[in-house]
């Protein structure tokens, strides 16, 4: 995903969604690729910076990303806890009884967080 601030980038992803720095790599236009982990060492996003060219401009509803969650009750207290709330949500999905909840990240991006439905008995 390509973004304009990519320090505030960085910071809203691994203070909302815990993911770390796996590893950056410098551009040759003074632009900067960073890739994000979850706690796994999965990557699982990366953001590019590139100051040279346009500004970013996410058309609404065209681009998120979804995040699996196994609480959202305690992903919710954690967001507040450092400082972001949903932008919608939380709901339960009629279709597969997921709950749903969105949250907004810097540049316009959506994040989708969904916490699957509980196996049945």
């Amino acid at each position: 995903m390509r973004v304009d601030d990519l320090e505030r980038s960085v910071k809203f992803y691994e203070g909302a969604l815990g993911l770390r720095v796996a590893r950056r790599h410098p551009q040759p236009d003074g632009g900067q690729l960073v890739f994000l982990q979850n706690a796994a060492g999965e990557l699982v996003i990366e953001l590019c910076h590139a100051p040279a060219g346009p500004k970013v401009q996410v058309q609404p509803d065209l681009m998120h990303v979804a995040f699996a969650v196994p609480d959202m009750t305690a992903m919710i207290a954690e967001l507040g806890r450092q400082g972001y709330r949903l932008s919608s949500g939380p709901t339960t999905s009629k279709l597969t009884g997921s709950i749903l909840g969105f949250l907004d990240a810097p540049e316009g991006y959506g994040v989708e967080l969904i916490q699957p439905p509980a196996p049945p008995a």
